[in-house]
């Protein structure tokens, strides 16, 4: 196959995200929304196959452009806000080091424009140069964490890891975890020793959305907010496409209702992580990363609106 320079050769990035167009200069253009792909899984524990999520994502939103506005929203989001796809982020194959220079140089770009920057992974590890980025422009970060896993494991043997992140993220100060939550949650961690408020999996499936709603927004607050989704906070049955599935997740309606709740939000950036498509059926697991991304532009498109 060659000695390319990055995963976007193999991945292919040839149509944007909803049919946008691709503007790989969109730090310096006149947009508002920047959509960006970051191809890379070498931090993954379970099944790789990550890196192909960007590219799958953006071929299951294909089935979201024939709707003019996006159920239940009254107004089109792509006539309030300007948006481009920025393409893949060039990744050395084998080199993390570089991989995290280059998503931080590229994403702080766009924050610093005053940009709001929506990235499609990739494992999860790639969160931690994001955060590093928006924490640059924006300060210490409320963290919205939709996971079925805390990543806070603390293992110096795991530099590169996607079970780490947010471990070292506080420890950055790039996030204050006073001031952020993680839900869906439902595997192993150490209550007593943990620095997030949590939301587990049973109470997010049995308390009503509006109560969990108003959890969030009193944690949150009026701080620059930035969510990072983990696509197996779903259950498999809504997200099988993941390299590590845990049963007993939420439903896609439910997660969208939840992120419905956080209009006027001060949101500064979001990410989709772990879609793996090799694992998926009928673009389940990738049409459910793509239209939560969605419903992230029509929170932005409605915060825009009220000014």
């Amino acid at each position: 196959m060659g000695g390319g320079p990055a995963f976007t050769s193999l991945v292919g990035n040839n149509f944007g995200y909803l049919g946008l167009p691709v503007d790989t200069t969109s730090a310096d253009s006149p947009a508002d929304v920047v959509v960006l792909g970051i191809p890379y899984d070498l931090g993954t524990s379970g099944r790789a196959g990550a890196r192909h999520g960007p590219q799958g994502i953006r071929q299951a939103s294909a089935h979201l452009r024939w709707e003019t506005r996006r159920w239940p929203w009254t107004f089109n989001a792509l006539e309030r806000l300007r948006v481009v796809d920025a393409g893949d982020v060039e990744i050395v194959p084998g080199e993390s080091e570089q991989m995290l220079d280059a998503v931080q140089q590229r994403a702080q770009a766009v924050f610093a424009a005053g940009k709001r920057l929506l990235s499609l992974g990739g494992d999860h590890f790639v969160t931690l140069p994001l955060l590093r980025a928006a924490h640059a422009v924006h300060g210490p970060l409320a963290l919205l964490h939709f996971d079925a896993h805390t990543d806070t494991e603390s293992s110096e043997n795991s530099r590169y890891y996607h079970g780490s992140m947010f471990h070292r993220a506080p420890r950055e100060k790039l996030v204050d975890c006073a001031h952020s939550v993680q839900l869906g949650i439902r595997t192993e961690y150490d209550p007593l020793q943990h620095p997030y408020q949590v939301i587990d999996a049973a109470e997010a499936n049995d308390l009503p959305v509006a109560e969990i709603v108003e959890r969030l927004r009193e944690r949150l607050g009026h701080r620059p907010v930035y969510i990072t989704c983990d696509i197996d906070c779903l259950d498999p049955a809504f997200a099988p496409g993941t390299g590590t599935p845990v049963a007993g997740g939420l439903s896609s309606d439910r997660l969208l209702k939840i992120l419905r709740g956080l209009k006027g939000l001060q949101l500064v950036g979001m990410d989709i992580m772990e879609v793996a498509p090799c694992y998926d059926h009928a673009e389940i697991t990738s049409l459910a990363a793509a239209t939560l991304s969605l419903e992230f532009i029509y929170l932005l498109a409605d915060r825009e609106q009220q000014g």
